[in-house]
């Protein structure tokens, strides 16, 4: 099996998700408010969960369609959250997806940790293509997607149904022509 990169930034460090990363992940995943802002996180969500989602990267991973990284703070070895981006190798594009632990929200990690990957993606992975959805309720994820020079591109309405109610979702895009002319390369 390959070997899984490790990203850093000024503050965070983006590495691979291990079993022992479960118990936080349970701890912040268990939480009604990032239930609401996730179209895949259940609530209530426990060990069994987490466990499939576990089975589920690294088989991604070990196929090479994906990368699913553990966010901890540089210089501490908590988790705080993830972010993922799933590669379509036949398109050259990728979908990132993350979520942040709520004590750490409104910091700038996630804004941080996706420039880190669209970097990863374009320049390591050479893609043409990222995207990542956001939906309609969650603004604050939307603007860590425009902060890293992310455009809207789609708005799909009542796209998906989860606890009773039709949700509205909302794409972005950075092509590598935008990402380049984004930070001048």
């Amino acid at each position: 099996m390959p070997e899984f990169p490790t990203l850093h930034t000024p503050r965070l460090t983006l590495g691979q998700i291990e079993v022992g990363d479960i118990p936080a992940i349970v701890k912040y995943a268990n939480n009604p408010n990032i239930s609401k802002m996730l179209r895949s996180v259940p609530y209530p969500y426990d060990e069994d969960n987490a466990i499939g989602w576990l089975n589920r990267i690294r088989t991604k991973f070990e196929q090479k369609k994906g990368y699913a990284f553990r966010i901890s703070l540089t210089n501490e070895d908590g988790y705080i959250g993830n972010i993922g981006i799933g590669i379509k190798e036949a398109h050259q594009k990728a979908m990132v997806g993350y979520w942040l632990a709520e004590p750490f929200w409104g910091k700038g990690y996630m804004t941080e940790a996706m420039a880190a990957v669209l970097k990863f993606g374009f320049e390591e992975l050479h893609l043409n293509k990222i995207c990542a959805t956001v939906l309609a309720d969650n603004p604050a994820s939307g603007k860590v997607m425009i902060k890293n020079g992310m455009i809207k591109e789609a708005e799909f309405v009542d796209d998906e149904f989860k606890d009773g109610k039709f949700l509205t979702i909302m794409q972005y895009r950075l092509t590598k022509d935008e990402y380049k002319a984004l930070n001048n390369k």
